[in-house]
């Protein structure tokens, strides 16, 4: 699987919730893309992913 464009193993049929988990990243603080499609943040405990999926991880960043 490409987490933002690095390979990352990892078992297949893991959710977006899990991803996010085993990466670290807050759920809530996060627009996550799977395959060029934004994934609605009520979907990530549904949305599972395949190894052959294309993810990206966008976290919003404040400052000023």
């Amino acid at each position: 699987m490409l987490v933002n464009g690095k390979e990352i193993n990892f078992k297949e049929g893991i959710t977006v919730t899990e991803l996010l988990n085993e990466i670290n990243v807050d759920k809530d603080r996060v627009v996550v893309e799977v395959d060029m499609e934004i994934v609605d943040r009520n979907e990530y405990d549904k949305k599972m992913l395949c190894t052959s999926s294309k993810v990206e991880v966008i976290r919003f960043v404040g400052g000023g």
